[in-house]
């Protein structure tokens, strides 16, 4: 067996899907995607493939990976790193489909039945939070997640402290004790401005305050996480293990977010987790993205010991167009019930793509982030 073609589809809202096959016919899927770059990682990935992988073995993963990685010299990075990622997603489908067998399985079996998933409520500038929590979580989940602020200054004013933390606790006010709530700073927060946002929502005890600080500034971490008792987590613009482990050699950081769609995929995101199980750091991976991407979290999920929480997308302020179901054939491999997504148990990632949905929506999607600015109009962090 050898791959013999590949496609990419790029589709609504935001995502790049990868089909591999092979020369007796299987199928592997994979979603190689940065958000707002998706033609950038297709030309990566069409690189990766044409001069590494066509008529190669799948099965040889490791080999494989290390090659895209090493081989091209330059190395990292979030285009590089996704590219392979979606290829890795690939050939473990098509490994598993090999072997009749999901992926956990093949990766050592699982540590659970089922896992823990958080549901987003409000948007990049968050509103009306408290009755959104409300709904979600009557629809039964028992975590949630939201944007902390919008666009704040390097030094803002104790109003827009107040306003974040009104946000955090109106939702607090409105769900109980009974429900985690994950604060996401989403890199907008500089390093004075995160201490003080940090120490202003303790009272409200959130299940842990994600990307502080920008990745660049992780040497940060360590006198924040020191500042409060709230959990600090980050890892959704980090890349690989070689990214997590000054974090976790810092002691900087309780819960990790590597995404698998971002930091190569399910190869490396199992050994990411690893080595943070042995610092007792947490796993939660980022995913706001499609099928693809959550099933192979999942996969990742189910043989982690120190997996916590799975982010998921659905109904996400981004999905405006087209959501995480619409792609598959069955959509009920990722029914929700009282919080938790039992692990997909089918064959390699455990889910079938509706290959005809999929060939109707793809085209020029051209999704972009927004660019925002402060009053000065200097450039803002998104």
């Amino acid at each position: 067996m050898y791959i013999t073609d590949y496609e990419l589809f790029e589709v609504p809202p935001r995502w790049l899907f990868l089909k591999l096959t092979t020369s007796d016919g299987a199928v592997g899927w994979g979603e190689p995607v940065v958000e707002g770059r998706a033609r950038t990682v297709a030309t990566a990935v069409e690189e990766l493939l044409d001069n590494y992988l066509l008529g190669e073995d799948p099965t040889r993963i490791e080999d494989h990976w290390q090659t895209m990685y090493r081989g091209g010299f330059y190395r990292g990075g979030p285009v590089l790193m996704s590219a392979i990622a979606g290829i890795d997603q690939a050939l473990w489908d098509l490994k598993g489909k090999q072997f009749g067998a999901p992926v956990h399985e093949l990766l050592g079996g699982r540590a659970r039945d089922r896992v823990r998933v958080y549901q987003w409520i409000g948007g990049d500038r968050p509103a009306d939070v408290g009755e959104a929590a409300r709904e979600k979580v009557d629809a039964g989940f028992s975590a949630l997640k939201m944007n902390a602020t919008a666009e704040l200054r390097a030094v803002d004013t104790p109003a827009a402290v107040t306003d974040a933390v009104d946000r955090i606790a109106a939702v607090r006010e409105a769900v109980g004790d009974e429900v985690d709530i994950g604060v996401d700073f989403h890199g907008r927060v500089s390093k004075p401005m995160a201490r003080r946002l940090a120490a202003a929502l303790e009272p409200y005890d959130p299940m842990f305050v994600e990307e502080p600080v920008l990745p660049e500034n992780n040497d940060a971490l360590p006198a924040i996480r020191a500042s409060t008792t709230v959990p600090i987590a980050t890892g959704e613009r980090m890349y690989s293990r070689w990214d997590f482990k000054e974090v976790l050699e810092a002691d900087a950081v309780d819960v990790i977010q590597p995404d698998v769609s971002h930091a190569g995929g399910i190869t490396e995101v199992k050994k990411i987790a690893s080595m943070a199980e042995a610092y007792d750091v947490s796993l939660a991976p980022h995913c706001p993205l499609g099928p693809i991407a959550l099933a192979s979290c999942l996969q990742v999920d189910a043989c982690t010991p120190n997996a916590l929480i799975q982010e998921q997308s659905l109904d996400i302020h981004y999905n405006e167009t087209s959501d995480v179901l619409d792609y598959l054939a069955d959509p009920s491999v990722f029914d929700y019930e009282e919080g938790f997504v039992d692990i997909p148990d089918g064959d390699g990632l455990g889910i079938e793509i509706d290959e005809d949905h999929v060939r109707e929506q793809a085209g020029d999607v051209d999704w972009h982030n927004p660019v925002w600015r402060h009053p000065d109009g200097s450039v803002a962090e998104w």
